[in-house]
């Protein structure tokens, strides 16, 4: 941007100017926000999978136009009586339609299949479990007795319910996060509350954007992909934040013009924020080249999100801070002529450290990493159906209870479609089928030409049993369309695993091109991203040993890793730059790397690290949600975060830098007389003043 038209947008018009527009714009995206759109059968689910095609044509069969619920009795002092099944189906009147009630071989339990009314929505369907619900909990049941209700309509139910007020408790808690880390960072009573209040306002102007983001790409943006933008914006706002204000504040030593010293921190800083944010977008947007219609829809939801608070971060604080008197840094008000801290400060002497023995350094760095990276050995991925909660929510106990008494896949039977001409055959290819338990009689589509067999599997769904039985149910009838919930869990893993292979190495493309057009330069960027692989190895290592010694989880969720990968990639990307663009401006100034990268690091160390932890903080706030993948996300990218701003970006960094010298820049060289860059010089002293 020309300068005069940065020193316009620091003048009292232009800030005015900025203040009103944003006001203006956000009030326009509050009152124009369109409703989520409905939720469509086949959410979540893989375009083109066996899974995805039976979901669609669950239309065509009675049961399929409707939800099912399945109400589970289990009695562990003797036998069920016809009193208990009586007590139970008497409540269930004016519900759905109600089955027959099949007992266990052992009869200790009992099953009902309630049926919900066709046409109902799913907030329609959730209260007809809520009242489902109360009407068997609401009255004393016969003593011993203990009933539950789960099935697909229950586990749905349970996952809204732990989404309830996700949106206000996780805005609270990040929010507070933000706070207490900025009051820490600033060290002032007031300065915290601006970038504070320009985040949460970018916060909520996204939050408005999801709807149409969601009629965009086809699928609703649920309360998990709300939760995880929120939480990105919060983390790259507030990045975008420091890294001004600090630039800001060492302005403000060299000049007494508040407008100066703002726009000469903006053309300081513009840059390396924008590179960095671009950066990012472009990394969520390689999520456009998934086949998981889910993952495509956060990939689309997060880039608004990190674009709407790149514009916040880069014209609206700006114009907040500078309307503001320099009394708003209290009570460390920078003055002019003051000593610069980060040529006395902690970080300068971390510098001097790294600078004195960098192998010696980088030597013990790399050696961390390996450590951490063990941890991978320990990694196991996929999560089975009960798993997906870390409290015990009833439809996860129920299912728990039929297992002790039926096959685990009961609840939650794969379906089968076949050509009706083929039903007799198909029935008797099932049963043959290891893995099956139980085959339900056919249920023929409203014109006859398909049916559609119920299949219960021994093994619960999303277990790696439950997995091989498809496959076998698959193979056994390749004619067929093999669905229901164990066929999406083995689709929706599958498509992951495809996902990981393609969006993956569009990641680091990605990165990799950036870096190169920022950096002019091949060795810099390559190593860049080495490093960015590295310490994402050595994060998810450690973050696995975590999660399972400290919070007890069998295994990973599918998901994590892909988007683990790429929020730690793509914001590993963001201290990379920070660091090296100043790094390499101060080269330029000082004639030489190793200058320029000691006053880079100590520069920018502080930036880095309390952005860093910031991040990391705000990120574990997903954990307040008790969902399995959020708190898994949270705690993956939290662990990343700090090793990157600890140990990668302010160590490894440095180090390789030193010991490589100005062949750390190649081709490029960028120092006085090289074929780099030339340095800015400070534009002579505008005459308007706001002070």
């Amino acid at each position: 941007m020309p300068k005069r038209t940065v020193a316009w947008l620091t003048t009292r018009l232009g800030v005015l100017t900025v203040l009103f527009l944003t006001v203006v714009l956000s009030g326009l995206v509050f009152a124009f926000s369109p409703e989520q759109p409905a939720k469509g059968p086949a959410d979540g689910l893989p375009s083109g999978a066996q899974s995805t095609r039976v979901t669609e044509l669950a239309g065509r069969f009675e049961s399929g136009r409707s939800q099912s619920a399945v109400v589970v009795l289990e009695r562990t002092d003797g036998a069920l009586t016809d009193a208990d099944l009586t007590a139970t189906t008497g409540r269930l009147g004016g519900l759905g339609t109600v089955g027959k009630a099949v007992t266990s071989a052992d009869k200790q339990a009992a099953l009902i299949v309630v049926q919900l009314a066709d046409g109902l929505d799913s907030d329609a369907q959730h209260a007809v479990v809520d009242r489902m619900r109360a009407e068997l909990h609401g009255t004393a049941l016969p003593a011993g007795l203990t009933v539950q209700v789960t099935g697909g309509a229950a586990i749905g139910r349970d996952i809204s319910a732990a989404f309830e007020g996700a949106d206000v408790t996780l805005l609270i808690a990040t929010a507070a996060v933000v706070a207490v880390l900025l009051l820490i960072t600033y060290r002032s009573p007031i300065l915290w509350i601006v970038p504070l209040t320009v985040i949460g306002l970018a916060d909520q102007v996204v939050a408005k954007l999801l709807p149409w983001v969601a009629r965009i790409v086809g699928e609703r943006t649920d309360a998990s992909v709300s939760g995880i933008v929120s939480v990105l914006v919060f983390g790259a706002g507030t990045d975008y934040a420091l890294l001004l204000i600090s630039r800001y504040r060492e302005e403000l030593r060299r000049t007494e013009s508040r407008r100066e010293a703002m726009t000469r921190a903006w053309r300081a800083a513009a840059p390396a924020i924008t590179a960095s944010a671009g950066t990012v977008v472009l990394a969520l947007l390689t999520l456009l080249a998934a086949v998981l219609t889910s993952n495509r829809t956060l990939g689309v939801s997060a880039a608004v999100g990190v674009l709407v608070a790149l514009l916040f971060g880069l014209f609206v604080l700006p114009a907040a801070v500078v309307a503001l008197p320099r009394g708003v840094f209290w009570p460390k008000v920078p003055a002019v002529g003051s000593a610069d801290p980060t040529e006395t400060g902690w970080w300068s002497r971390v510098a001097h450290g790294v600078g004195k023995r960098p192998g010696a350094v980088l030597a013990v760095a790399l050696g961390v990493l390996v450590i951490f990276s063990a941890g991978l050995l320990k990694m196991d991925v996929g999560l089975s159906q009960t798993e997906q909660f870390r409290t015990k929510v009833e439809s996860i106990v129920a299912q728990e209870a039929l297992a002790r008494h039926f096959p685990a896949g009961a609840a939650q039977p794969a379906q089968v479609i076949v050509e009706t001409p083929q039903a007799d055959q198909a029935l008797g290819t099932l049963r043959a089928v290891d893995g099956v338990a139980a085959v339900l009689p056919g249920e023929k589509s409203v014109d006859g030409a398909l049916t559609q067999f119920a299949v219960q599997l021994t093994d619960d769904s999303g277990t790696p049993a439950a997995d091989r039985t498809v496959k076998r149910l698959r193979d056994a009838l390749p004619a067929a369309e093999v669905g229901g919930a164990p066929a999406a869990d083995l689709d929706k893993r599958a498509a992951n695993l495809r996902d990981d292979r393609v969006v993956v190495p569009l990641i680091l493309a990605v990165v990799l091109l950036v870096l190169l057009a920022l950096l002019r330069s091949l060795a810099a960027p390559l190593l860049l991203l080495v490093t960015v692989v590295i310490s994402y190895a050595a994060s998810l290592g450690a973050a696995t040993m975590l999660l399972t010694y400290g919070f007890d989880m069998p295994a990973l969720d599918t998901s994590v890793p892909l988007l683990s990968f790429l929020f730690l990639v793509a914001l590993g990307v963001d201290y990379n730059i920070f660091l090296v663009t100043r790094a390499r401006d101060e080269a330029i100034e000082r004639g030489g790397t190793r200058a320029g990268m000691l006053r880079g690091l100590a520069a920018t160390g502080g930036v880095i690290t309390s952005a860093g932890i910031l991040l990391a903080a705000v990120f574990a706030v997903l954990g307040v949600l008790p969902v399995i993948v959020l708190t898994q996300i949270g705690v993956v990218v939290g662990v990343g975060v700090l090793v990157d701003t600890l140990l990668v970006r302010t160590v490894v960094v440095p180090a390789l830098a030193l010991l490589m010298g100005e062949r750390f820049w190649w081709p490029a060289r960028p120092v006085r007389g090289g074929s780099g860059p030339t340095p800015t010089t400070p534009a002579p002293k505008e005459s308007v003043n706001i002070d």
